[in-house]
C-alpha cells in the first residue's frame, strides 16, 4: 500500500522544502494543499482518515506547514480534534521548520554540557524557532533567559511559552554590548535565533566569558548572530569553547525531519510535535 502525507499549508503555495524532503524520507504521493485554514481543514482530514481502516491508516499520515506558526498551530488543533477513537492519522507539526531546527540546536548544544540547574541564554529568542528552544532547554532542566531587544516582546515570548509549555522562562533586554555582557554572565550556554545579517554576540563578548562553554546560532545570512562564527562550525573548540553555526545544526535537522516523517508510518497515533522531535533529535545526535 502506497504512503501518502497530506501536506496542508497555511502559505498559497506549500513548502517545495518540505514535499522534497517527504520524498527523500519514503513516501509515496504527497497530497499539497496551499491557503489551509482553521475553517477549511476539516474535510481535508476526513479524507485521509475515512479512506483507509484498520492497519491501513498508518499508511497515510499529515505534516503541518506554512511560515504562520499561530495559523498553523489553530490547523493542528482542528486535525487532532477531528479524530475520534482509533479512527485517526499521524500527524508531524514543523511550520517554518521551527520543531527541527529548535530541537536538532537543544540535542547538539545539550550533548556537549550539562545543563541541568544551569543558565541558558537564547538571544533573539521571540520567534517560533527561540521560543521552542527555550522551552526545549528547560525541559532539559535548564534555568532559560530569552532576549529581545525589548522587554515588551521578550515579556510577551515568555507568556506565550507558559501557555504552550508550562514552563517559567526569564525574560530580558539585550540591546547593546553591556546589556548583552549582563545577561550572558553565568550562563553555560548560548543560541542565537535572531533575524538574518544581525550580530548578537560580539566575539570580544563571547571570548572573555568565564562560564560559557557552548554557542549555537541558526543563522546562516552573514553577519552571523555571533561575530567569528562560521556556518559550517559542527562543534568546532575555538578558545575552549564549543561552537555550532547553521549548517552544523541544519545536517542534523534534515536528518531529524526526514526521520520523523519515516516514522508517521509506523502507527496512525501519533503526534511529532516539539517534544516527540526532540526525543529523535536527541536519539540521532
Amino acid at each position: 500500500m502506497k504512503k501518502i502525507l497530506l501536506q496542508l499549508d497555511c502559505d498559497p503555495f506549500p513548502s517545495v522544502f518540505d514535499v522534497v524532503t517527504a520524498y527523500d524520507a519514503g513516501v509515496d504521493v504527497v497530497l499539497q494543499y496551499g491557503n489551509v485554514t482553521k475553517d477549511n481543514v476539516r474535510d481535508l482530514v476526513y479524507g485521509v482518515m475515512f479512506t483507509r481502516g484498520g492497519e491501513k491508516l498508518k499508511s497515510s499520515a499529515i505534516f503541518i506547514g506554512g511560515s504562520n506558526v499561530s495559523k498553523a498551530e489553530e490547523i493542528l488543533e482542528v486535525v487532532k480534534n477531528t479524530f475520534f477513537g482509533n479512527v485517526r492519522n499521524s500527524v508531524m507539526f514543523d511550520p517554518s521548520g521551527c520543531n527541527t531546527t529548535s530541537a536538532s540546536a537543544v540535542a547538539k548544544m545539550s550533548k556537549h554540557v550539562d545543563i541541568k540547574g544551569e543558565k541558558v541564554v537564547v538571544l533573539a529568542g521571540t520567534g517560533p524557532v527561540g521560543q521552542r528552544a527555550a522551552a526545549l532547554f528547560a525541559l532539559e532542566g535548564a534555568q532559560v533567559v530569552l532576549t529581545s531587544r525589548s522587554m515588551d516582546r521578550a515579556k510577551k515570548a515568555v507568556d506565550e511559552i507558559k501557555r504552550r509549555f508550562g514552563f517559567d522562562i526569564t525574560p530580558a533586554a539585550a540591546f547593546d554590548e553591556d546589556s548583552t555582557r549582563r545577561v550572558l554572565e553565568g550562563a553555560v550556554a548560548a543560541l542565537c535565533t535572531g533575524a538574518p545579517g544581525v550580530t548578537l554576540i560580539p566575539e570580544k563578548i563571547w571570548k572573555t566569558n568565564p562560564t560559557l562553554k557552548v554557542l549555537g546560532d541558526v543563522n546562516a545570512v552573514p553577519p552571523l548572530g555571533i561575530e567569528c562564527m562560521k556556518s559550517s562550525f559542527d562543534g568546532e573548540n575555538i578558545e575552549g569553547k564549543i561552537l555550532f553555526g547553521s549548517s552544523g545544526i541544519g545536517g542534523l535537522k534534515m536528518k531529524v525531519h526526514r526521520a520523523c516523517v519515516e516514522r508517521l508510518f509506523e502507527r496512525n497515533d501519533q503526534v511529532f510535535d516539539a517534544e516527540a522531535i526532540f526525543d529523535v533529535a536527541k536519539e540521532l545526535s
